[in-house]
């Protein structure tokens, strides 16, 4: 009974082992990575070891080469700032191509506001082209964004754990254990390409990358 418990246990760790993967890349090597519409260099702030994207128009992406992102979880440090309008920082992944793509992202101007709708807005879920943020506000209000539960200072570094399990994204920052924003994703591509995300005119700096993927 032992011996077959055993086996058993040892079947389960291999199958798991087969269909998980953790992926640390060194956010640093610029071979890894192909970088679009920004520079970057490295930066090593605080203990944290990362990259900072340079603040010019248009969205600009940095894509983690030979990486296939279906479902798990993606975990990284993040920092924004609190310029008006001007940080918008996160996650792409399932992409098919430069604008094909789903994304988490935060609004660090919008973590602390005194202004309830803007903290409202301090997360965001987009699947682009045909879902960008102002048609979700629109049509959606409410649904794919959210504030934070535990707001961090607008120009500090954050924790963002990003869960992506079929249709639904959960998103955690700084150890939260309830998740500040909860949905269901709005595309049917559930596998493509991974980056790290900035908005129009934004900066931001990344640290610490760690995706744990389930297939």
């Amino acid at each position: 009974m032992l011996k077959n418990c055993f086996l058993l246990g040892s079947l389960l760790l291999v199958q798991y082992v087969m269909y998980c993967q953790v992926i640390q890349s060194n956010l640093q090597d610029t071979t890894r990575w192909k970088v679009v519409n920004r520079t970057v260099h490295s930066i090593d702030e605080n203990g944290k070891k990362g990259i900072v994207f340079n603040e010019v128009p248009d969205d600009g992406l940095m894509i983690l080469k030979g990486v296939d992102f279906s479902n798990g979880t993606i975990e990284c440090d993040i920092k924004g700032s609190s310029k008006m309008q001007q940080s918008f920082v996160g996650i792409a992944f399932h992409a098919q191509d430069l604008t094909h793509y789903e994304a988490i992202y935060f609004r660090p101007f919008n973590f602390n506001s005194d202004d309830a709708a803007r903290r409202s807005h301090a997360v965001q879920y987009i699947s682009s082209p045909d879902y960008g943020w102002e048609k979700l506000r629109n049509e959606f209000p409410g649904k794919y964004e959210n504030k934070l539960k535990t707001p961090p200072n607008a120009d500090d570094w954050f924790h963002a754990k990003i869960i992506v399990e079929g249709k639904t994204i959960s998103v955690f920052v700084n150890g939260e254990s309830q998740p500040s924003m909860q949905i269901e994703r709005l595309n049917s591509n559930n596998n493509g390409g991974f980056a790290l995300w900035v908005g129009n005119n934004s900066a931001g700096s990344f640290a610490n990358l760690k995706i744990d993927k389930k297939e």
